[in-house]
């Protein structure tokens, strides 16, 4: 049976094995949201462009930041890998409201927002909803809880 100081004991032991066992480390989500394509293979451009996602083609793809950026034409792309910062959703891609909550979650491209030049994406409209109810301070607590929250 495990005692209460038994399980403490365990938790307490944790850092030393990680220091003494350097190559255990606790796994960490990438810093963009990746299925298997970064943001679902939609191109971030279009978001701004066309005020709606646009597919992305594996003919036009950009590797940046851990992860492969599809993109519906070679201007896209150009424009992308010219000034990845300005088009790459915050947070990584991961759902925006969920990240002012303190958690990952994926997202859809129909759930998005541009707000004052920067992209965020939501897991759902009702996610959407809920983060466009105070962006400011959703957008203050997920920079709070950026990046810890990849593990």
């Amino acid at each position: 049976m495990l005692t209460r100081r038994t399980a403490l004991g365990l938790l307490a032991a944790a850092p030393a094995t990680l220091t003494f066992f350097p190559g255990t480390a606790i796994a960490q989500k990438p810093e963009v949201f990746q299925n298997p394509v970064a943001i679902n293979a939609v191109d971030p451009i279009g978001y701004f462009e066309q005020s709606r996602p646009l597919a992305g083609s594996a003919d036009h793809k950009v590797e940046w930041n851990g992860a492969e950026w599809n993109f519906s034409s070679e201007r896209n792309a150009s424009m992308f890998a010219s000034d990845p910062e300005t088009y790459a959703p915050v947070f990584g891609g991961y759902c925006a409201f969920a990240a002012s909550r303190g958690y990952l979650a994926p997202t859809i491209p129909e759930a998005w927002t541009i707000y004052e030049g920067k992209l965020y994406l939501n897991a759902s409209l009702r996610a959407q909803d809920l983060w466009r109810q105070d962006i400011p301070g959703n957008i203050a607590a997920g920079l709070k809880s950026w990046p810890g929250i990849l593990g």
